[in-house]
């Protein structure tokens, strides 16, 4: 068998979709899927190390990364920025892993446009009213962001169709087996299986 270059997927949704959830699963049903480290110039939180849940930048070297394209996209977000390292992706990709991002709308898009061959993935909340039950649960947020959190929501919602496929979360466990069927189809389609071809009709020569 032809060993096989690894799939990117970017996964979004709105706020109260259950991304991370869903995401914990899939990871644990399909082992081979690792989550791409961002960078980040925000200071590290309680239990966060360096190269696993970020890597902790200066705005001055995030800006000098920035200047040098190294980002596969990137954003600012309440006065921190963020960006997906270009390279570190490539590397786990061409080992053969699949990498999956958890971005947001704009930031997906971006990387649609910059790697087209994108499998793009929204995870949806199963009906409106869900979208600002999950937020109330969290008890974070007064009445009036409340709003704006789900105003928010339905505005990114609507970027659905620019996406490969939508995922219904009505239960995390069956998110996720949907999101490793989806993986697994696109790992059969022919335009990813060229070298395989290629290595029956000509022996590998």
């Amino acid at each position: 068998m032809v060993e096989k270059k690894g799939l990117l997927i970017v996964v979004s949704g709105p706020s109260g979709a259950g991304k991370g959830t869903v995401l914990a699963h899939t990871v644990e049903k399909y082992p081979n899927l690792k989550y791409s480290v961002s960078v980040t110039t925000r200071s590290p939180r309680a239990g966060e190390v360096d190269g696993v849940n970020y890597y902790f930048k200066t705005v001055d070297e995030y800006k000098k990364m920035l200047e040098n394209d190294e980002f596969l996209e990137h954003q600012q977000v309440y006065g921190n920025y963020y960006g997906t390292p270009i390279e570190k992706v490539k590397e786990q990709l061409a080992s053969g892993f699949d990498v999956v991002l958890e971005i947001d709308v704009k930031g997906a898009l971006d990387v649609k446009n910059r790697y087209p061959e994108a499998v793009m993935i929204f995870i949806s909340p199963s009906k409106r009213e869900t979208i600002e039950e999950r937020l109330r649960k969290r008890s974070t947020e007064s009445e009036s962001q409340l709003k704006v959190r789900t105003d928010s929501a339905i505005e990114e919602i609507k970027q659905a169709v620019f996406y490969d496929y939508i995922v219904v979360n009505e239960d995390a466990q069956k998110g996720a087996m949907d999101i490793v069927s989806i993986i697994e189809a696109e790992k059969c389609k022919v335009k990813n299986n060229k070298k395989f071809i290629d290595n029956l009709i000509y022996g590998g020569k």
